[in-house]
């Protein structure tokens, strides 16, 4: 006859289920379908919320005023597709054009710059290292309405004031934190042996970032610059500060998000809202395509850095 030594805590909870009559692990199991239904719950309560606007907002491009005040959520009854011409000749096709030239460098210098200060304070300790990159850390916890007066009075000195080498500036100084603070714990994740091979067989520094760290780190690169992406493509607060013009010969070069405000100022007492809801929807339709795109390369990023 076989003796089976049973763990202390096994044996109280074999005594516990045969008192209370239900079999081992069935509370932990209705726990778990519990949180499991409540999780799902809320889930879809929040994915309703966020897709029925966005299809209030889209079928209210293809219908008229009289058809938006009738039914929210109707189909249209004739597709017209009238109000996004009306809305692209009304500016809202210049102020795309305006964000397009300004994101072209502001990303990619973000990115650049941000992998390599994230790249050399991961990879090589110094004296101060922790204080800069704790500096840059900052930088994302501090709200960018405490700087907007001087980064005004700042921007002013260099003459860049409603100019798009000016907002450039401005974008790539606010999205440094965030880039640094994400690809520094990326590449800390890295393995040091394929570094110290390189350095082994010779490769200078550069090349050792740009030809072996950098294609390595590719799935966190492309995590963070769609965060750059659509955090430079939907801000509002810096643009409506610096990008206004200054005398009446200065020409406007309003970003998209202006250029909705201004969209709505220019209809005034009109009633004309499938062209803003048209505006609204091409400026909304880009980041869509680029999230959808690349929905799984995010989640890539966003995880490889807690399997490896």
């Amino acid at each position: 006859m076989t003796t089976v030594i049973k763990a202390p805590g096994e044996a109280a909870a074999e005594k516990r289920s045969a008192a209370t009559g239900q079999p081992r692990g069935s509370k932990s199991g209705s726990d778990g379908m519990v949180l499991n239904v409540f999780s799902h719950g809320f889930l879809a309560v929040w994915g309703i919320l966020i897709v029925l606007p966005l299809i209030w907002l889209v079928l209210g491009s293809f219908k008229t005023d009289v058809q938006i005040g009738s039914s929210a959520l109707s189909w249209p009854a004739h597709w017209e597709f009238d109000a996004f011409g009306r809305a692209w000749n009304k500016g809202i096709g210049d102020y795309f054009a305006n964000t397009l030239i300004v994101m072209v460098f502001s990303v990619p210098l973000t990115m650049l710059l941000g992998s390599m200060a994230a790249y050399v304070l991961a990879r090589y300790p110094f004296a101060g290292n922790r204080p800069i990159y704790y500096f840059f850390v900052s930088g994302a916890m501090f709200p960018v309405f405490l700087a907007l007066v001087p980064l005004f009075f700042m921007v002013k000195r260099l003459d860049m004031l409603n100019s798009y080498q000016g907002l450039i500036l401005v974008y790539v100084a606010y999205s440094m934190p965030f880039t640094v603070f994400f690809m520094h714990s990326f590449f800390r994740t890295l393995p040091t042996a394929v570094h110290e091979a390189a350095v082994i067989d010779g490769a200078s520094h550069t090349r050792i970032f740009f030809q072996v760290m950098l294609p390595m780190a590719k799935p966190g690169l492309i995590s963070v610059g769609i965060f750059n992406v659509l955090g430079q493509w939907n801000q509002y607060i810096l643009p409506s500060v610096l990008m206004q013009p200054q005398t009446g010969s200065d020409p406007e070069r309003y970003m998209l998000t202006q250029g909705l405000i201004q969209l709505q100022y220019q209809m005034g007492y009109e009633t004309d809202l499938p062209v803003l809801f048209a505006g609204v929807t091409i400026a909304m339709i880009p980041m869509l395509v680029v999230y959808l795109s690349f929905q799984r390369q995010i989640q890539a990023g966003l995880t490889s850095a807690t399997l490896k």
